[in-house]
């Protein structure tokens, strides 16, 4: 009876059913005329734009930080890591690419608010430029505090690949520590964050029906949604299946090896959870090294977010031109540079890719309301992006292994 009453219960508190929940009681406090509940409701939002603001910069910094300064291979493997980098750097800049042009194309509406949005001066549209022309800090904690996000990229890259060229062996472990601690520190914050957010979901979802109910129109939301999902199938079935073609590798056999891997990736939301199975599916099915994708996998787990770097350019573009900021070709190109960087700074975060987008945003005093419309939705677009992300590994694993003679005598071609 105990098992019974036990199984029942954590049915009750599924993340699904949370979720529901959520939605419902979020619904109900915006459509009443309680104006207490409506207080509460928009408070949760406010403290949760503020929580993602709190902890998302220093965690795009410290995965950076991680996963640049934590690979100190030698010979043939240097050189493996070399090419893992380029393939992740490439394939993820496509995938931002691919979401920039779909958004050209598709062009989706804007969320007619009931408030309106005072569109910012002339000279505030330049912003990001002004993000470029000070990138370099006046000093190391500036861009934390002024949430200069391309700063917190820029010291998170340098901090990184400094820490590889500490010759005191005692110091550079010491430091490489330091921030693999902090790192896992604010992981377990991050966690406790997805743990209640479906109370931020509460919030959002009740600030979101008071607009509805003074006149928002939601109806560009749907094809900001369409440019999200075929970003992602684009680039999982046709161009990575091209780059393998490329490489002489039968990409849909590949992908048909892969499959056990990719459904598990799919329905679990989790590259690092179905590690172990692609890992073997990779081994197995595809014929990889164990040497090669014991060691790539892994760290393409850590870096290789294609499917994160389009959600994080579709998001933050949709939601500066719902600001009322002008969307320039030039804003656009800068853009794509930053969701790449960021998608490799997501390295291992839950729910990443909605955090990061909120804290670029919120970075820029952007307001991230719409986010609370995306969430819902968020769960379908994590499942998408999870497999591809673990397909994309895998072809940057195949293209390695079958580029590389791993043996002693041919090593020197890496």
């Amino acid at each position: 009876m105990c098992a019974q009453h036990s199984q029942i219960k954590r049915k009750l508190f599924s993340s699904p059913v949370l979720y529901l929940l959520a939605i419902i009681l979020g619904i109900l406090s915006g459509m009443s005329d309680i104006a207490s509940i409506q207080s509460f409701g928009l408070l949760i939002s406010e403290l949760f734009i503020k929580i993602f603001k709190c902890i998302s910069l220093p965690i795009i910094a410290l995965s950076l930080i991680v996963t640049l300064s934590g690979y100190h291979s030698e010979g043939p493997m240097h050189r493996i890591w070399q090419r893992t980098i380029l393939y992740t750097l490439v394939t993820t800049l496509i995938a931002a690419s691919i979401s920039c042009l779909l958004y050209l194309l598709i062009q989706p509406a804007n969320v007619n608010l009931a408030v309106e949005v005072a569109t910012p001066p002339a000279s505030n549209q330049f912003d990001y430029f002004q993000h470029v022309t000070n990138l370099i800090p006046s000093n190391i904690f500036s861009p934390f505090l002024e949430y200069q996000v391309m700063g917190v990229l820029l010291v998170g890259i340098v901090i990184g690949i400094g820490i590889r060229y500490i010759k005191d062996d005692q110091s550079r472990n010491t430091i490489t520590y330091f921030f693999k601690g902090a790192h896992g520190l604010f992981l377990v914050i991050t966690r406790w964050v997805v743990a209640v957010i479906p109370l931020g979901l509460y919030g959002f979802i009740t600030a979101t029906v008071i607009q509805l109910r003074e006149g928002m129109d939601i109806k560009g939301i749907g094809e900001y949604l369409a440019i999200v999902v075929l970003a992602n199938l684009i680039q999982g079935f046709i161009v990575l299946p091209l780059w393998l073609k490329f490489n002489n590798i039968k990409p849909f056999v590949a992908m048909r090896g892969m499959l056990p891997a990719l459904s598990v990736a799919f329905f679990s939301k989790s590259s690092a959870g179905t590690l172990p199975i692609t890992m073997a599916t990779a081994e197995k099915n595809l014929q990889i090294n164990p040497r090669i994708s014991r060691f790539i996998l892994p760290l393409c787990t850590s870096i290789n977010m294609n499917g994160c770097a389009a959600f994080i350019f579709a998001t933050v573009i949709y939601l500066m031109q719902n600001h009322g900021i002008v969307i320039t070709p030039a804003i656009m190109g800068v853009w794509i540079f930053v969701a790449t960087i960021a998608a490799i700074g997501n390295a291992g975060v839950p729910m990443g890719c909605y955090f990061l987008s909120a804290s670029l945003l919120a970075s820029m005093n952007v307001p991230i309301i719409l986010l609370g419309l995306i969430l819902p939705f968020y769960s379908i677009i994590d499942m998408i992006e999870t497999a591809l992300n673990v397909w994309s590994d895998s072809c940057v694993a195949k293209v390695v292994n079958d580029r590389v003679d791993f043996t002693e005598e041919a090593s020197d071609i890496l």
